[in-house]
């Protein structure tokens, strides 16, 4: 199944109130980063994906206790 693009993610994210989900924006960055690979040099792109995952592994275990609400 392909990844819908970062527009149409974009789109998905606010109609479904995705806004106060971290983990969705994160996505969305990263599908953004996906679709401006061939225009970056492979070490700013490396560089990139790295900051995109320390910010996902920043986000932790937030959701703990409050599971039924934020999922």
């Amino acid at each position: 199944m392909p990844l819908p693009d970062s527009t149409n993610l974009a789109k998905y994210i606010e109609a479904t109130d995705g806004l106060s989900k971290p983990w969705l924006l994160v996505q969305l960055r990263l599908q953004k980063l996906r679709e401006e690979q061939h225009e970056l040099g492979p070490e700013v792109y490396a560089s990139r994906l790295a900051e995109l995952h320390q910010e996902l592994m920043q986000l932790g275990e937030w959701w703990l206790g409050i599971e039924d609400d934020v999922f």
